[in-house]
């Protein structure tokens, strides 16, 4: 049997995080698999594309819409004299489906 001697192609950042991530947006959490998966696009976190740790700590899947819009905030106050804001580690979620638990154990019933 032949050995194959070609070297290895280098991954793309996309292609690492698709084996290190779940295929989920990380913003608005739709999940893909099989063609809709070219929909899903990896995003530089710090906006440094030459930033490509191996752990894909500066990498998260998101889906073309919610991509874009992460990029047209930027350039949005890509002003002159304005300071473009800092990367959300953790945005806060706007459902909370647990939020009132607490008092409905408490209430009598």
């Amino acid at each position: 049997m032949a050995e194959d001697y070609r070297p290895q192609r280098k991954q793309t950042p996309r292609e690492q995080a698709l084996k290190l991530f779940p295929w989920i947006c990380a913003h608005c959490g739709r999940e893909f698999d099989g063609k809709k998966l070219s929909q899903l696009t990896v995003h530089h976190k710090d906006h440094n594309h030459q930033n490509n740790p191996p752990d894909g700590s500066n990498w998260e899947l998101l889906c073309l819409y919610c991509h874009d819009n992460e990029h047209q905030r930027y350039q949005a106050v890509d002003a002159p004299g304005e300071a473009i804001p800092a990367p959300q580690q953790n945005p806060p979620s706007p459902f909370t489906p647990f939020a009132r638990l607490a008092a409905l154990l408490k209430r009598p019933t």
